[in-house]
C-alpha cells in the first residue's frame, strides 16, 4: 500500500532492514528475518522487538523509501552502508507481500524515475514525489471509504493489516480498531483488536508466535466489564465455547460501547428481523462506520428520552441556554433537532424538558366533565357528588375541598405558570404532581400530552374513522383472537358489561391490527385499550395505544414479546445492584419472571386494583418504562423480609401477589375494585393495606436515580443475551426433533448444526440481500428457521460429505440438493441435510446404494446437468464382452444361476415395497459409474476397486442390453399377433430373461443381436445394480467400512471461512477482468 511520506532515521544502531533493490531515488527493503530460510532466530527477535517497541505489533515486511540523492549517496548504497548525505529518507510504500510491493516499485520506475532528473533541487524532487503519492492515497481512500474516518491515513494502514492478517472477503468492512491485550490464562498478549461489521478479530505476534482470533458477533452471548487479579477493568467476551478477556485500552468505556453497538446491530439485523428496522446508514453492512454507530446510539437515546417515534432521526445537537419564565433565568442544556421535533433537555436531569413539534397544533387543555359524551365509561369512576348537589349549598358558604378538587386546582395553577399544551415546561414540579395522581377529568387529555399522541391525533384527521371502515367485516387471525379476549377485558367493570363498551373496544383493537399488521393483536393489548377507553374517546384511545405499542414499549407486542423479555433481564440486574441481599437469598431470581412479565406487559393493570393501577399508568405516560422498573424494586423491597424467609419460589410468588392485590388508592373517588389475581385463603390474615401514593413516592426517592441513558445501555447489553437465549432454544428444539431420526452422537449433531447455521450466516454477511424466504425467520417453526440454498449446500457438502469426488464433487452436490429439495423452493432445512449425511456415514450398504441410485435418476439428474462431459449428450454405449467373473469355466454357469436367484429375490422384495424407483437408462447409468470411479480416487484399495467396478459395469451393461433385446422382441411379437392390441406385459420374476442364455453356459457373442438403434429401451433397476455390486467383495468392503464424521467436522470448522473467501475471490476475478477489458 502507499504510505503518507514519513521520515525514517537511517543512522540507527539497530539494523532491522535489508536492501532488496535500489535506484537513484528509491530503495526497496525487506524486514530482516522475513523470508530467510535460516533466519528463524533473527525473525523471532525482530518480531518480539516489534511487539514491544512498535504499537502496530508487527510492521509490514517490505517497504520502499524515497532517498533524495546527495554527494555521497551512490557509494554508500552500493557498499550497503547507511551513510547517506541526508540522515532521513521518506517511506512512501509498504507491503505485506513481495508481489504487492513490486507492483508499487514497477509503477515508480515507469512513471517517476525518468521524470525526476529534470528537477534542479532535492526539495523539488521530494515535493513532486510526495504529491504523486498523496494523490494515489486519496484515490485508494475513496475506494475503500477510509476517508470517512477521523484519521484516514492510520485507518488505511490498519485496514490493510486487517485484510492481510485475517484474509476475510473484501466486503467485510472494518469499523474501528484498538490497541489492547488479550489474556491467555494469566499471560497477556499485546496486539490489536479489530472490530468489523460481522466479526471481532484480535492479532498478536510475540517471539514469532502469532495469535489470531476471529469471533463472529452472532456467536457472542455476553459482553461485560469485569476485573481480574491483575487489572481492575477488562472487557469479557463470552461465546458458547470460551471466554476471552481484553484489557489495557486507552478508552475502555468507548471500546465497550462500540462493541455493544456492533453486536446489537448485527444480532438484530440477522436474528430479529421480525421487529427491527435498521437506520438507513446501517442497511448495508459494508457501509457501516464508527460515526454511524455513534449517530445511531445518540438517536436511540434521543428517542428514548423524549419518547418519540422510531422514524425520527436526530440531525443536530447543540449546547444552549433556554429562558425559563417560571424561574426567571436561563437554564443551561442541550438543543436537539430531528425531522419533526425540536427538543430541549437541561444539563441537570429532570430540571427542565421541552418538546416542540415542528407542526404544533395548540389545543388548549380544557377541564371536561366526567360525564361528557367523549369520556365513555367515566360515570362509574367519578365521585357521586353532582352539580345539583353543589348548587343547593348556601351562596356564601365555604366548603372544604375534596382531594380531587385540590388536584384540579393545583393543575390549573400549573397550567398558568408552565403552559397547557404539549410544549409545556416539564420540570420536577410536574413530576411531583403526576406522582400524586392525575385528576379524573384531566387524565385522558394529560395522557395525550405526555405521550405526544395529541400530535399524531392532530396530524391525521379522519384517519381512525377510515381504519374502522376498512377493517369492518375483515376476518383474520387477529380478529379471531380479539373476539376471544373482548369479554376478558375488565369484566368486573360496568363499562364493559354492555355491548356499547365491548363494541368500542372491538373497533379500537381491530383498527390498530389493520394499521400495523406486523403486530396485529397480542394478549394484554385488550386490557390496556380498555383502560384507555375509560378516560378517553375512542379516537384518543386509539392514538394512545399507538404511542404505547410503537414508541413507549418497543418490541413488546410481537410474537416473542422480545422487548418485555429484555426489560425483565434488565430488571434482574437492577435487583442484584439495588437489592443485593434479596438477590443472594432468592434461589432463582429468574423465577420472578413468571410474575413480573405481567408487570411490564400490562403496566400492573392485571395484578393491582384498577384504581391503584391507573395511578401507575399516570406516571408511566410521563416518565416512561423507568417507572415500572423503580416500582417493581419498591415492591420487592417492601416484601424483602417475607421473601427471604419463604420456603420456595411458589410461596414467594403468592406473597407478592397478595401484596399487590391489597394496594389501595385512598384518593380514588370511585368504589374500590379488586384485581383478577387475589391469593387469599380463609385461614390467612390479609396483608396490611398499602397506599399506592406512598409506594410511588418511595420508588422515586429510593430508585428514581436511574437515568434513561443507563436503562438504554443495559437494554442493549441484555438484548444480546435474550436473542442468544432464543437461538439456544431453537437449537435445542431442532436437535430434539432430528436426533431420534439419525445415528450421529448428540455432540456431533450439535457441531453439524453449528456449521449449517454458520453457512447460512456467511452468506448473510457478504452476499447481496437474500430473498425473504431465505432469511432467518423467527416466526417459522424451529426446524425451518435456518435454510440454505444450493451454493451454500455445495460448500457444506464439500466440507463434511464422505463422498468427495474431486472435480466431480460439485456436480454430485448439486444433484443431492435437487433430490432433497422436495417442495422445489430451492431451499433445504437442517433435518433433510442431517438425514442425508446420516445415510452416507451410518447407513447400510443397500441404503447407500439406493441414495446413489436416486442421485442419478430424475429429479436429481436433469438434462441441464453441469457436467459438460456428460454422456447424456453422447450416443448410447454397448458392449460385446461376455459375462466373465474370473472363475473357472465349470463354475461359471452355477455362479450365474446364483446371481439370477439373487435378482429374483430382490425383485420380490421390490414388489412388497410401497414406492418404486424409476428404471435407470443407459445415459443415467454411465453417470452413475462415473460417480463411483470418482469416489474411489485416492482410496488405499483404489486399484482393486477400479477392477471390481469395471467388472460390475460390464455385467450391468450386458444385463441392460439383454433386457433391451427382450423388450424389443416381445414388442415385435405382440404387434405381429394383434396389430392394435395392448402391449405384452413385462416378464415376471419367474420368467426373468436376464440370464436366458446362461443355461447353456455360453454368452452372446454377436453384437449385431443388440444394435444401438434397437426399438426397446435400455434400462436397469436398483435391484440389478445392488446384486451386481454384491458380487465384488472389495466394493462391499468399501460401502460397509465404518466412517467417522469427527475429523470432517474439525476440518470444516477450520476451513469454512477459507472456502467462502476463496469462492468470493474467484467470483470477483471475472468481474475485474471484464472491467480491465472495458478500460482498454
Amino acid at each position: 500500500m502507499w504510505l503518507q511520506p514519513e521520515e525514517v532515521l537511517l543512522k540507527s544502531a539497530l539494523r532491522l532492514w535489508v536492501t532488496q533493490r535500489s535506484s537513484g531515488y528509491f530503495v526497496l527493503q525487506r524486514r530482516r528475518g522475513h523470508g530467510e530460510g535460516g533466519g528463524r532466530l533473527t525473525g523471532r527477535l525482530v518480531g518480539a522487538l516489534d511487539a514491544v517497541l512498535d504499537s502496530s505489533a508487527r510492521v509490514a515486511p517490505f517497504r520502499i523509501l524515497l532517498q533524495v540523492p546527495g554527494s555521497q549517496v551512490c557509494s554508500a548504497i552500493a557498499c550497503g552502508e547507511w551513510l547517506s548525505g541526508s540522515d532521513v529518507d521518506g517511506a512512501v510504500a509498504a507491503g505485506a507481500t513481495l508481489e504487492e510491493v513490486e507492483q508499487h516499485w514497477d509503477w515508480l520506475e515507469r512513471n517517476l524515475l525518468h521524470t525526476l532528473p529534470v528537477f534542479d533541487s532535492k526539495e523539488d524532487v521530494a515535493s513532486f514525489v510526495k504529491g504523486k503519492v498523496q494523490a494515489l492515497i486519496a484515490e485508494e481512500s475513496s475506494s475503500r471509504l477510509a476517508a470517512q474516518e477521523e484519521e484516514p491515513e492510520k485507518f488505511r494502514e490498519a485496514l490493510v493489516k486487517f485484510e492481510s492478517r485475517f484474509q476475510l472477503p473484501e466486503a467485510e468492512k472494518l469499523v474501528t480498531y484498538y490497541s489492547c491485550c488479550c489474556w491467555k490464562g494469566r499471560v497477556p498478549r499485546q496486539g490489536w483488536l479489530y472490530l468489523s461489521a460481522h466479526h471481532l478479530c484480535f492479532y498478536s505476534c510475540f517471539l514469532g508466535k502469532e495469535l489470531k482470533l476471529v469471533i463472529p458477533w452472532v456467536d457472542i452471548q455476553k459482553l461485560e466489564k469485569t476485573s481480574n487479579v491483575f487489572l481492575t477493568a477488562t472487557i469479557r467476551v463470552s461465546t458458547p465455547s470460551k471466554e476471552r478477556d481484553f484489557s489495557m485500552f486507552l478508552d475502555l468505556e468507548g471500546a465497550l460501547q462500540v462493541m455493544e453497538q456492533l453486536a446489537d446491530v448485527t444480532l438484530r439485523r440477522l436474528l430479529d428481523n421480525e421487529g427491527f428496522d435498521l437506520d438507513p446508514p446501517l442497511q448495508e453492512p459494508s457501509q457501516i462506520t464508527k460515526r454511524d454507530l455513534e449517530a445511531r446510539a445518540q438517536s436511540e437515546l434521543f428517542r428514548a428520552v423524549f419518547r418519540l417515534p422510531r422514524r425520527e432521526r436526530l440531525h443536530a445537537v447543540r449546547d444552549c441556554a433556554l429562558w425559563t419564565p417560571f424561574s426567571r433565568r436561563h437554564t443551561a442544556g442541550r438543543l436537539f433537532a430531528s425531522d419533526s421535533y425540536i427538543c430541549f433537555a437541561s444539563r441537570e436531569e429532570g430540571c427542565c424538558q421541552v418538546l416542540l413539534p415542528l407542526r404544533e397544533t395548540p389545543l388548549p387543555l380544557q377541564s371536561t366533565s366526567a360525564c361528557s359524551d367523549h369520556t365513555f365509561g367515566d360515570l362509574e369512576m367519578v365521585s357521586s357528588q353532582s352539580s345539583e348537589e353543589s348548587g343547593e349549598e348556601a351562596p356564601g358558604a365555604v366548603l372544604p375541598m375534596s382531594r380531587e378538587e385540590v388536584k384540579i386546582s393545583l393543575w390549573k395553577d400549573h397550567f398558568v405558570e408552565y403552559g397547557r399544551t404539549v410544549c409545556m415546561f416539564r420540570t420536577e414540579k410536574i413530576r411531583k404532581l403526576v406522582a400524586m395522581g392525575l385528576p379524573q377529568c384531566l387524565r385522558g387529555r394529560l395522557w395525550l400530552l405526555f405521550s405526544d399522541a395529541i400530535t399524531d391525533l392532530a396530524s391525521h384527521p379522519g384517519y381512525y374513522g377510515r381504519l374502522v371502515e376498512e377493517s369492518l367485516g375483515n376476518c383474520c387471525l387477529a380478529t379471531e383472537e380479539i373476539e376471544r379476549d373482548l369479554h376478558r377485558s375488565l369484566p368486573e367493570h360496568p363499562a364493559f358489561q354492555t355491548e356499547t363498551g365491548i363494541a368500542a373496544l372491538r373497533r379500537v383493537l381491530t383498527a390498530y391490527a389493520h394499521r400495523n399488521p406486523r403486530i396485529g393483536y397480542c394478549q394484554s393489548m385488550n386490557i390496556l385499550a380498555s383502560v384507555l377507553l375509560l378516560y378517553a374517546t375512542e379516537e384518543d384511545a386509539f392514538w394512545l395505544l399507538v404511542a404505547v405499542c410503537e414508541r413507549m414499549l418497543p418490541d413488546y407486542f410481537n410474537r416473542r414479546v422480545l422487548g418485555a423479555q429484555v426489560d425483565q433481564s434488565v430488571f434482574e440486574e437492577l435487583i442484584q445492584e439495588q437489592l443485593p441481599e434479596l438477590a443472594e437469598r432468592l434461589r432463582d431470581p429468574s423465577a420472578l419472571a413468571s410474575l413480573s412479565l405481567s408487570w411490564f406487559l400490562t403496566l400492573f393493570l392485571s395484578i393491582m386494583p384498577l384504581e391503584s393501577a391507573v395511578h401507575v399508568v399516570d406516571c408511566f405516560f410521563y416518565d416512561g418504562i423507568k417507572v415500572v422498573f423503580q416500582l417493581g424494586l419498591a415492591v420487592l423491597e417492601a416484601n424483602a423480609g417475607a421473601l427471604c424467609s419463604s420456603r420456595d419460589d411458589s410461596q414467594a410468588l403468592v406473597l407478592l401477589s397478595r401484596f399487590l392485590d391489597h394496594i389501595k388508592n385512598e384518593d380514588s373517588p370511585g368504589p374500590p375494585m379488586g384485581s383478577h389475581h387475589a391469593f387469599v385463603s380463609e385461614d390467612q390474615e390479609p396483608p396490611p393495606v398499602t397506599d399506592i401514593g406512598d409506594l410511588i413516592r418511595d420508588s422515586y426517592e429510593k430508585f428514581g436515580h436511574q437515568s434513561v441513558g443507563q436503562i438504554e445501555r443495559m437494554r442493549c447489553r441484555h438484548r444480546i443475551r435474550v436473542l442468544q437465549g432464543h437461538e439456544g432454544t431453537t437449537k435445542q428444539n431442532v436437535l430434539r426433533v432430528v436426533s431420534p431420526e439419525v445415528s450421529f452422537p448428540l455432540g456431533d449433531l450439535e457441531e453439524l448444526y453449528d456449521l449449517f447455521k454458520r453457512e447460512h450466516m456467511l452468506s448473510c454477511y457478504w452476499e447481496q440481500p437474500r430473498p425473504g424466504p431465505a432469511r432467518h425467520d423467527p416466526s417459522r417453526p424451529y426446524a425451518e428457521q435456518y435454510r440454505i440454498d444450493s451454493r451454500q449446500f455445495a460448500r457444506l457438502f464439500q466440507l463434511v460429505s464422505p463422498w468427495t469426488c474431486g472435480a466431480h464433487t460439485e456436480i454430485l452436490a448439486e444433484r443431492t440438493f435437487r433430490l432433497l429439495d422436495d417442495n422445489m423452493d430451492h431451499l433445504i432445512e437442517f433435518k433433510a441435510f442431517a438425514s442425508c449425511l446420516d445415510t452416507m456415514y451410518n447407513g447400510e450398504m443397500n441404503e447407500k446404494i439406493k441414495l446413489l441410485y436416486r442421485l442419478h435418476v430424475p429429479p436429481a439428474l436433469t438434462e441441464d446437468d453441469q457436467d459438460s462431459q456428460s454422456p447424456l449428450k453422447n450416443p448410447l454405449l454397448s458392449t460385446s464382452r461376455p459375462l466373465v467373473f474370473g472363475k473357472a469355466n465349470d463354475d461359471a454357469s452355477d455362479y450365474k444361476k446364483q446371481l439370477k436367484q439373487m435378482i429374483k429375490d430382490l425383485a420380490k422384495e421390490k414388489a412388497k415395497s410401497e414406492t418404486e424407483l424409476p428404471q435407470m437408462s443407459q445415459r443415467e447409468f454411465i453417470q452413475f459409474c462415473k460417480t463411483l470411479y470418482s469416489m474411489f480416487h485416492e482410496d488405499p484399495e483404489e486399484n482393486n476397486l477400479y477392477q471390481a467396478i469395471a467388472t460390475v459395469t460390464t455385467l450391468l451393461l450386458q444385463i441392460g442390453e439383454v433386457g433391451q433385446h427382450s423388450s424389443s422382441s416381445s414388442s415385435r411379437s405382440c404387434s405381429q399377433d394383434s396389430g392394435e392390441g395392448p402391449r405384452a406385459s413385462a416378464p415376471s420374476p419367474e420368467q426373468d430373461s436376464v440370464f436366458m442364455d446362461t443355461d447353456t453356459g455360453t454368452a452372446p457373442q454377436n453384437t449385431r443381436a443388440f444394435p444401438e438403434e434397437a426399438e426397446g429401451d435400455w434400462t436397469i433397476s436398483l435391484e440389478h445394480i445392488l446384486a451386481s455390486l454384491l458380487t465384488e467383495q472389495s466394493l462391499v468392503n468399501f460401502f460397509e467400512k465404518p466412517l467417522d464424521i469427527k475429523s470432517k467436522l474439525e476440518n470444516a470448522k477450520i476451513n469454512q471461512y477459507n472456502l467462502k473467501t476463496f469462492e468470493m475471490s474467484s467470483q470477483s476475478l471475472p468481474e475485474l477482468k471484464q472491467d480491465s477489458d472495458l478500460l482498454r
